[in-house]
Formats: structure tokens, C-alpha cells, sequence
């Protein structure tokens, strides 16, 4: 049979690939950005509760009203956004979030202006779509933007501009001055606003976080994509959300429908309970808690000889190995993993052309005694 070209053009993310390879090793796995937080136990009481009680038929296609209210109630006490439930739809994960509001938005051809480095899956969901996409490099340590560069490069194709805030892999916190400077760009032109927000609260060294539902000129224009992935440790539940405008929200319910018909239902109920049960300590408490494991990680990878900036957010951070044996960033990351048994992920994957960076993302959301060995690991580096 013969494959789809939509298939063709979506190659294993490298993240996958150094994951796979990793267990080939018998490696620690600092590739994949999974979040080795205990999940909360009102959200596994909440889920046993649904199983218990029978909570297994379908829900609607924009999710539970309950766990969308408590979303919205939730969004309103930390930002004070003035959200409803009408505002928000759950979906199989963020990504699934991001491809039906993508797909409720965008045409094929249409052109996704996005910062490098990016995060991958943003890239393949728009070439899915086929919208064509726009790079526009940023640089370390602060990955500033020169907005009137941006401004210049808005065409008559361009319907959108993505962000990821904080930013997976570079860190990045926007702030409320660049968020408004979006702000302008977006009315001018007419575009939509897509802001990933996935890693909210995972913020350090007392910022605060500005969310672009929190511009009011932004409000009509922007799709916020966040979830529970990485803040509950539930990665494998898939349980994401988007927030807009009634309309999008209402149309791109139909995409979900039809692609998802409903997120699990007995999970959504889970996710409720933590919602309505965790006091905002709970939040602020994992930034703190990661805050700790960053200061502990990058001093190790400085030590090492792999350079590391202290990031602002998330839970990544991109390390200079051109000290790495390897002709690229690809052998430098496989080389790592042989020296160190610690597996990461080249820069290619988060930039268009990733020629002469030598770069590699570790992901320090480990458990402590997993974190520690790596610090173990990385003092064992011989570096010529």
C-alpha cells in the first residue's frame, strides 16, 4: 500500500529516537520531558472515585463542565481573567488542544510564525495541517526578540504567531512588556495568538508569570494551550485544554468530537478533584522545588564543562557540548551517552538548521536520587 504524503513528512521526534536508545543502554533518561513528581493524591482518589462509581461513558466533546468550570475558576483565581466555562475546551492533551484549535483556525497554506529554538510537536502539528511555517531565531541567554524584526516579517500569508511561555527547550519567560509588543504586532495584522503554557508554574527566582489571556489586547485573539501533564505527573493521561474565545471553542468541539470524540472520562474526573482540592501552595510549592534541582543540576553541568545559563522556566535547559567528541550535535548527544549513560537531545530538534549548534537539552525533573546520579555521572566526564 501505498503511504500518505502527510505520513512521509513526519519523522520519530529525536526525542523519541534518544529515548529509545536509552533504554537500549540501560541509560537515565533525561531526553523525554517527563515530570517525576508524585502525583497528587486527590487527583488519584478523584479517578479511583469515577472508576468505582461507574464514571465510564462518554462525556462531552469539550469535557466534563464540571472539570471545564473548575479549569476556568482556576485560571481566573491565579490570573483573574474573567474566563467561563464556555471558554474552554478539554481535549486528549495539550496536543490535541493545540492540533484542533490549529485546525479550527488555520487553512492549509496558511503561514505560523515560531521562535527558535521551538518545541517539535508545535512544528509537526502545523505541517500536519499543512500551514507553512516561519522561523525566527532567538539566541541565549535571554532569547529576546527584536520586534521590529518580527514586524517585518509578517506577509500577507501570515495568519499566526506561537509562542511557548515559558519556554521547552530554551527556558524563557515572556514578559508582560513583550507580551504587549506581541500584542501590537497581532492587532495590526489581524493575526492569531497562540500561547503554549504548559509549564506556568514552573517559574524561578521570584518572577511572575504573565499569561496573554492577561493582556486584555489579547483576549480576542489568542488561544491559550496548558494541562495537567506536567504539574499533576500525568503525562500518559493526556489530559490537556485550550482556552478562547466562545466561537473557537464551540467550532473546534466539533474537530474534537470527531477526532477524539471525548477525553477519558474516568480521568477528567481525577483532575477535578485536584483541582477543586489542591490550595495554590501546591503550585508555587513545585516551583520551589524545581528551582532546587535546577541550581543543583547547571552548577553540575558548569562544573562539567558542558556551559548551562540558570533558565527562568521549565524544567529544560540547553547545555553548549562542543567540548563532546562527535562531527554534530547527533554524535556529540550519542557520545555523551556513552561516556556518561546520561541521554539528552540534540539541538536539531528544536531549530530549522541546526548546523555548527552544538547544543544538547536535559531535562532535570527527576526524581532526587535520579538527579543525583546524574550529577554523579556528569563529575566522571573526562573532557580533553
Amino acid at each position: 500500500m501505498n503511504l500518505s504524503n502527510k505520513v512521509k513528512n513526519i519523522a520519530q521526534s529525536e526525542i523519541r529516537a534518544m529515548s529509545i536508545l536509552c533504554n537500549e543502554k540501560n541509560g537515565l533518561n533525561m531526553a523525554q520531558g517527563l515530570c517525576d513528581l508524585e502525583v497528587p493524591l486527590p487527583v488519584i482518589e478523584g479517578t479511583k472515585e469515577a472508576l468505582d462509581t461507574g464514571k465510564n461513558i462518554y462525556t462531552s466533546a469539550y469535557g466534563n463542565y464540571n472539570l471545564r468550570d473548575a479549569i476556568a475558576n482556576k485560571q481566573n483565581s491565579f490570573y483573574d481573567q474573567g474566563i467561563t466555562a464556555d471558554n474552554i475546551l478539554v481535549s486528549a492533551g495539550a496536543t490535541g488542544a493545540f492540533y484542533t484549535t490549529a485546525m479550527t483556525l488555520l487553512n492549509e497554506g496558511d503561514e505560523v510564525i515560531l521562535f527558535e529554538p521551538y518545541y517539535g510537536y508545535h512544528v509537526s502539528t502545523l505541517e500536519s495541517i499543512g500551514c507553512k511555517i516561519k522561523f525566527i531565531k532567538t539566541t541565549p541567554p535571554h532569547y529576546g526578540i527584536d520586534f521590529d524584526y518580527l514586524a517585518s516579517q509578517v506577509s500577507e500569508d501570515t495568519k499566526a504567531i506561537l509562542i511557548c511561555n515559558p519556554s521547552n527547550p530554551s527556558g524563557k519567560v515572556y514578559t508582560k512588556e513583550e507580551l504587549n509588543s506581541i500584542s501590537t504586532i497581532v492587532n495590526q495584522n489581524d493575526l492569531v495568538l497562540f500561547s503554549d503554557e504548559m509549564y506556568e508554574h514552573f517559574i524561578y527566582d521570584g518572577l511572575e508569570f504573565t499569561s496573554a489571556l492577561s493582556i486584555e489586547s489579547l483576549k480576542k485573539s489568542t488561544v491559550v494551550i496548558s494541562g495537567f501533564s506536567k504539574i499533576y505527573s500525568i503525562t500518559g493521561w493526556r489530559l490537556g485544554y485550550a482556552i478562547s474565545t466562545k466561537e473557537v471553542i464551540d467550532n473546534a468541539s466539533a474537530l474534537n468530537d470527531l477526532i477524539y470524540v471525548c477525553p477519558p472520562a474516568p480521568l477528567q474526573y481525577g483532575v477535578l478533584k485536584g483541582l477543586q482540592e489542591l490550595p495554590k501552595s501546591y503550585y508555587t510549592d513545585v516551583a520551589k522545588e524545581h528551582q532546587v534541582k535546577r541550581d543543583k543540576f547547571i552548577k553540575a553541568l558548569n562544573e562539567a564543562g558542558l556551559k548551562a545559563e540558570y533558565i527562568k522556566g521549565a524544567y529544560y535547559v540547553l547545555a553548549d557540548i562542543s567540548s563532546i567528541e562527535g562531527s554534530d550535535d547527533k554524535e556529540k548527544v550519542v557520545n555523551l551517552l556513552e561516556l556518561t549513560g546520561i541521554a539528552t537531545v540534540p539541538a536539531r530538534a528544536f531549530y530549522s538548521d541546526a548546523k555548527d549548534l552544538n547544543l544538547a537539552r536535559f531535562c532535570f525533573s527527576k526524581k532526587s536520587e535520579e538527579l543525583d546520579e546524574a550529577i554523579e555521572r556528569l563529575k566522571g566526564l573526562k573532557i580533553n
